[in-house]
Formats: structure tokens, sequence, C-alpha cells
């Protein structure tokens, strides 16, 4: 098996384009396939617990109780947490805070962490994974020299879960190692996370509560890591950067109680993606590439940019793949959904794919 190694220009990938584009200003009459929140969220209960937390807003956010909710998550000392306005200030914090010399990131995957690295002025390598590989990943591929490694797991837009065996071994001495499991959460048993881990030498773990919860517009997430990356990253943020009603559901969304809802809802969304995949393979002009183990899928057909505007004509909006680095105009990502709508969606796919036949 083998990856590419390239040094990252700026060149024609657009990392700042992310699903919500595919559904702006498109009012109600598209399906969302684009944005990779857990649809019907958040949940009545959850939407109770930040509602309660608005007559608290006089005063100034107290992360404490949050954080400790985190830690007792994840059975780490509360050192090793901190808590983001989502994955993605996490990103930022990273990039201004770590003082990387040789920072690489593993594509295809979320742009975010390559924009803000460059955005600080770094020089940002790229490890491009195969989809002939069928996106795994080599650690041998990333350059030995690279003192900032940054890779998702399971990775957006590929959907592949990496071996935690195979990640951990990018640790090196003098290394940062970023895993971004954003998505962890709608694995089933979250096979391969390494949340929680304390054994891996500069690990550093993201998570996003905004997927599974829909939260996207609350802004929620955390890092972990050890202690003095931890407060590296804090000395970067501005004071109160988490509001009281992304705390609150912060606290709520790391609950026994949630956590079980989460894994009941991640079992669903295996039904649901084999459905998604069995469907999709009853077309020949489209591909999987890898296994699937997210709540999305990353497909390639011929045309793929023309059955794009033909799907959103028909009512569905679906993530073009050429905006990540390794992809080209030939991807779209489906996000998936329950048994109903992808019926659908794959009535307008054979409907887009006719029209767009010569």
């Amino acid at each position: 098996m083998a990856a590419t190694c390239a040094v990252a220009t700026a060149e024609e990938h657009d990392l700042r384009h992310h699903g919500d584009a595919e559904v702006a200003d498109a009012g109600d009459g598209l399906v969302d396939l684009a944005v990779n929140v857990r649809s019907d969220t958040p949940p009545e209960w959850l939407k109770q617990r930040i509602a309660a937390s608005l007559g608290d807003l006089a005063a100034y956010p107290d992360g404490r109780a949050a954080r400790a909710a985190v830690a007792r998550r994840h059975g780490l000392p509360v050192e090793r947490v901190l808590l983001t306005a989502g994955a993605a200030e996490a990103f930022v914090l990273i990039a201004r805070a770590l003082d990387a010399e040789r920072p690489v990131v593993v594509h295809p995957q979320f742009t975010e962490p390559e924009a803000a690295l460059r955005d600080a002025g770094h020089r940002v390598e790229r490890v491009l994974l195969r989809p002939e590989d069928g996106f795994r990943l080599d650690p041998a591929a990333v350059p030995e020299e690279a003192d900032l490694v940054v890779v998702g797991n399971p990775t957006n837009p590929t959907s592949v879960l990496h071996p935690a065996a195979t990640l951990a071994a990018l640790a090196r001495p003098g290394r940062i190692l970023v895993v971004d499991e954003a998505f962890m959460d709608a694995v089933p048993g979250e096979r391969e996370a390494l949340a929680g881990r304390m054994d891996v030498p500069g690990l550093v773990v993201l998570r996003s509560l905004t997927k599974t919860w829909g939260l996207a517009g609350l802004r929620i997430g955390y890092v972990l890591a050890e202690p003095e990356v931890i407060a590296k990253l804090a000395a970067a943020q501005p004071l109160w950067p988490v509001s009281t009603p992304a705390l609150v559901a912060a606290e709520a969304c790391v609950a026994p109680e949630a956590l079980e809802e989460a894994e009941a809802a991640a079992r669903r969304i295996a039904v649901d993606r084999a459905h998604l995949l069995a469907g999709l393979a009853e077309f020949e002009e489209i591909t999987v590439c890898g296994v699937a183990e997210g709540p999305f899928v990353l497909v390639r057909l011929p045309g793929a940019a023309e059955v794009r505007t033909r799907l959103r004509a028909l009512g569905f909006a679906v993530r073009r793949g050429d905006t990540f680095p390794g992809l080209d105009g030939s991807w779209l990502r489906l996000a998936v959904r329950d048994r109903a709508t992808t019926g659908r969606l794959l009535q307008a796919l054979d409907h887009a794919l006719a029209l767009a036949a010569p």
C-alpha cells in the first residue's frame, strides 16, 4: 500500500467550503444530505436543558462543571480537558499555540485544520491517501520529521475508520498527533477511539458535540491532551470562550443516559448506512471506495457535478467532493439518513443519472 506526500500550495481546493453552503438560501425545499448533523436533533430533553439555562445569562460562564463532566466521561484528570467553541476553534488554537515547524495533514479530510494552519503562517505538507487503497493510512507515509500530524477518525469525507493502533503508531517524541474524532460517537462502541488514552505521547484528541446532538449553531466541543498542551491552548483562548448554554449542553451530552442514547443512534446509523450502500450498489456507475463507518458515504461517479445539480433540482442537497485535497469533481458525499429518505434519494439518483447519460 502506498500514499503520496505533497507540499501544500495555495491551489485549487476551496478549504473554506463546507456542507452548509450546499443548503444556504435554499429555503425549506431541499432534503439536506450535505451536512453531517444527525437529523431530528437536538432532542426535546436537550432543548429543555438549554432553554432552562437562559435564566443564567446575566452571569459570566463557568465551565468547571462541564469540564469535570467531560473528564469523568473519558476517565481523565480534569487538567487534560479543554472546552472549546466547537472543533473549529480547537484547530485554530492548535495552529496558533503549538509552534509547529513541519505540520502535516492527512487528506482527504476536513479542511479546516489545514486552513487554520495556513492562516497562522504555516507551510503545510499533505499526505494524500488513495482511493485504490481504500483511503487507508500507512504510517510510513508520514514524514519522520513532521512535528504536528493531523488526521480524522472516522475521516470526513471518506468515512474510513482507521485502526487505533495505526494512529498510535504515528506518535513520536517531540511530535503532536492530532486526531479529530468529531464523528467517533456515531461509531457503535466507539471502537478504535483514542479519546481517554494517556499512553500515547503527544496525543491530542478533538471531539465535537454538534454532529450527534444537532448543536452546530451552539458551537461546543472539547480537546483531550496532556496538561502542558491543554495549558498552551487555553492561554490562546479569549476569556469565557464557551457560552453558558453550550456548557450546559456539554454537561448534558456526556451524562450516562445521553451516552446510551448516542450509542443507540450509532447503531441505527449503521443499519441505515447499510441500506444506503445496498441501494448504491445497484448503480453500476457509482463506486464506493473504502469501508464506510461514519454517518456519511463518499461516492465516485461520472458527471458528478451535473448529477449534483440535477439532484438539487429534484429536492436533494449533497456535498461536492472537489473541495477536499486528494479528490476531484467526480466525488460526492452523502449523509446517512433514515430508510424512507434514502429510498427517495435513490429514486432521485436514478432519475438524475438517466438525465445525465449521453
